[in-house]
């Protein structure tokens, strides 16, 4: 209470909040950025309806800040939302389609149409804040964007972005007590870098892409280590660098996630991140999701299977990845600061190049076998996770991808 400039308190009104108040009460503010010269440009939140005129255009704008009531129409020459404009037209335009099988000229929209135009601005509005979201919440490079142009389905509820594993109730993650002395991990390893500790051979080449046959697990340096962050051994934990969407598809997969970028063969793409929990709670879990025609759990089973991970609630983007047949995603076992071979990271890299705006697919019930004496056997068992009833009894899901190597159903 003595030094009252140095106390601060978080505002719960936005920016935006507040300078809606100010035009509201017509009041100018210079910290703000309301001076009496904008005092009066008020910003469309989106557009609700259409109407032609003789030859002009009217558009009834939604205002920010703004209750629907308060709604009005307006000539085009008043509004300077080029991007709303453009994209209400496009949208407008593809429903027309949708509806008659051909493009028309309206100058006016009957009631179903316009209402569909409102539900697709704040679909559209709600995925961009969710975007935001997702964003402001990941720790690595790579950017994520949002699309849906198929249907109306907005945000996935009750899903958390997270970007490391969410550790169940009663399970540990062991922390490595030693580190690697390597001067160069990839040039000159001491007494093999980490993966020669463990009596296995180096995952990568001196462009980051994994050199090690599937079914081999990848031994990262880890957070005692030596070497610093640009260490060749170090590309897991380095998190997605890659620029991705996650996008509604048009044949019923639900979201699935493509790549902005092109990805080089043999690169690591990102890990599937969710709840570490036991074998008895994954086969409870696993009955339910069952019953829902969907799961997320993955089981942990590079030496035993003990704990599965289930990204059902807690994940990150690997959440939105959708089975092929054909997939362009290889699963690896990955050990960083955690030793313990029951709990290995899941690693996706990429199996063949990537085009720019394809989509990111792995096999669900993929099965690797050894590749040497010394390599264990790896079964993702992605969907099949804690379920241990007989599979006559289990509901076949009927498989989607689209590959001439389809197998018919998922599981």
């Amino acid at each position: 209470a003595e030094n009252l400039k140095a106390c601060m308190v978080c505002c719960k009104s936005s920016w935006s909040q507040l300078q809606d108040l100010c035009r509201l009460e017509k009041v100018s503010c210079t910290s703000l950025g309301i001076s009496r010269k904008n005092l009066c440009d008020f910003e469309v939140e989106y557009l609700c309806d259409y109407k032609k005129i003789r030859e002009q255009e009217f558009y009834l704008v939604k205002w920010r800040g703004y209750p629907d009531s308060e709604s009005t129409w307006e000539p085009r020459k008043n509004l300077k939302c080029v991007h709303i404009l453009k994209q209400f037209h496009k949208d407008l335009e593809r429903e027309v389609v949708r509806r008659h099988g051909k493009l028309k000229n309206l100058r006016q929209l009957d009631q179903g149409l316009a209402g569909f135009l409102v539900q697709k601005a704040k679909q559209r509005r709600a995925l961009r804040r969710w975007e935001r979201e997702l964003n402001a919440k990941r720790n690595h490079r790579g950017r994520i964007t949002v699309e849906n142009e198929v249907d109306l389905d907005g945000p996935p509820r009750d899903f958390v972005y997270i970007n490391e594993y969410k550790v169940g109730e009663g399970i540990t993650l062991n922390e490595v007590a030693v580190g690697c002395e390597c001067s160069d991990c990839l040039a000159a390893p001491a007494e093999g870098c980490c993966p020669g500790a463990s009596l296995n051979k180096f995952a990568y080449n001196d462009q980051g892409q994994v050199k090690l046959k599937a079914g081999m697990p990848i031994y990262e340096c880890n957070s005692r280590c030596r070497c610093g962050y640009e260490c060749p051994n170090r590309v897991v934990q380095k998190g997605i660098r890659y620029n991705l969407c996650i996008f509604r598809t048009a044949n019923g997969r639900g979201w699935g996630v493509r790549t902005l970028e092109k990805i080089r063969k043999n690169s690591f793409v990102m890990e599937y991140v969710g709840e570490i929990i036991t074998s008895e709670e994954a086969e409870r879990r696993g009955q339910i999701y069952d019953r829902q025609g969907a799961t997320y759990l993955f089981d942990l089973d590079y030496v035993e299977d003990v704990y599965t991970v289930d990204a059902a609630y807690y994940g990150n983007i690997s959440h939105f990845v959708n089975h092929s047949c054909d997939p362009n995603l290889q699963v690896y076992n990955v050990f960083i600061d955690n030793l313990d071979e029951r709990l290995p990271r899941i690693a996706f890299f990429a199996t063949r190049t990537i085009r720019v705006g394809e989509e990111l697919t792995f096999d669900y019930n993929m099965q690797v076998d050894p590749v040497d004496a010394e390599s264990t056997r790896m079964d993702s068992n992605f969907g099949l996770a804690g379920l241990t009833g007989s599979p006559k009894k289990r509901v076949r899901i009927e498989c989607k991808c689209g590959t001439e190597s389809c197998r018919k159903y998922l599981f």
